[in-house]
């Protein structure tokens, strides 16, 4: 039987839910406000922690806090925020576990006001989470004003000392230098910043960006990517992920679960079956077999304008196959193919 050998975890964050208040344009794993609110449940939380705990505890020295992106367990989503009781419920449950370097990521809509900001961070930080993640780019101020931004990293610093990361620094020190006031157009960030400012922007082609913001890169056929395969990304042990439905998450794969996190375990012990996986077989060999798979058995045809990554012609070619198939069980959660687009 073919395997796929599953690392353990060193680093990883948890999905409260794909549900958020935006639609980014850059979102790898295609969120927005038209997700089902499907929250994970605390039965599923509790056993995702603590087969997480298991795994990342021992990478660390006891009371382990310096966060850092690919360090320890981040609460992601979707907008972990939106569902603050499950979010405090979540940073208790990893402090009873002693999970190092616990932060959570957001966009700041909430930030509405000092008062808001000040006792929603000292709860969580109370309850034993020891950071914040503040999302600074131009795909979100297209739906959150800067100021809830700063806000939030103000406030921030008063709550967690150091232990806040700013994503990225270079555009929240445009935003403040050119005094962005409001929700901005992505069109009308480039008509003030300048088209030069993409340069700064870590822009990963995959997800939603191939659709919204291929415009941005140079396209090439399907057969440019002939021959690379996505093992490195499959078995990357750092800043994996596991989402509300439990699908174990890595190499920011979206769409593509390498089994249920809460039997990690066994994940990580037996592997990942490619027999009973033929996508997972065919992109950790080459891309040239899923790209045959697609075309021979399901009708798949190549975009005419071309593909901007290896990462743009797997997903569109899974998102081929999740519209005329159920038969690829890796192929999951199946709403992430809703909402790519």
């Amino acid at each position: 039987m073919k395997k796929l050998r599953v690392p353990e975890p060193i680093s990883g964050g948890v999905f409260l839910s794909y549900k958020c208040t935006s639609h980014c344009k850059h979102c790898m794993y295609a969120c927005s406000p038209e997700w089902k609110a499907d929250w994970i449940s605390i039965k599923d939380l509790e056993e995702v922690l603590t087969q997480l705990a298991a795994k990342i505890n021992k990478r660390y020295p006891p009371g382990f806090k310096r966060i850092g992106i690919n360090y320890g367990l981040h609460f992601t989503g979707g907008e972990p925020f939106l569902n603050f009781e499950l979010l405090l419920r979540a940073v208790k449950m990893a402090c009873e576990l002693k999970i190092p370097a616990t932060f959570v990521e957001t966009n700041c809509f909430w930030c509405i006001n000092d008062e808001v900001v000040r006792e929603k961070l000292v709860q969580l930080r109370d309850a034993g989470l020891h950071g914040i993640l503040v999302s600074v780019n131009p795909f979100i101020l297209e739906h959150v004003p800067f100021e809830k931004m700063e806000r939030a990293a103000r406030i921030g610093r008063e709550v967690f000392g150091e232990n806040v990361l700013i994503y990225q620094e270079f555009f929240y020190h445009q935003f403040k230098r050119l005094n962005f006031e409001g929700p901005l157009s992505f069109e009308g960030y480039l008509q003030k910043a300048g088209v030069e400012s993409l340069d700064y922007v870590e822009l990963i082609p995959m997800g939603r960006a191939t659709y919204e913001l291929g415009y941005l890169f140079r396209k090439y056929h399907a057969t440019e990517f002939f021959g690379k395969s996505c093992r490195e990304e499959l078995t990357r042990p750092w800043h994996v992920h596991v989402d509300n439905y439990c699908n174990y998450i890595t190499g920011y794969c979206a769409g593509i679960s390498l089994g249920d996190a809460r039997n990690l375990d066994s994940i990580c012990r037996e592997g990942v079956d490619l027999d009973g996986h033929p996508i997972i077989e065919a992109i950790v060999t080459d891309l040239k077999a899923l790209y045959e798979l697609a075309v021979k058995e399901f009708g798949y045809r190549e975009l005419s304008e071309g593909y901007i990554s290896k990462c743009h012609l797997c997903v569109d070619i899974r998102e081929h196959l999740v519209r005329q198939t159920n038969r690829f069980k890796e192929l999951q959660p199946r709403e992430f193919y809703v909402h790519l687009r």
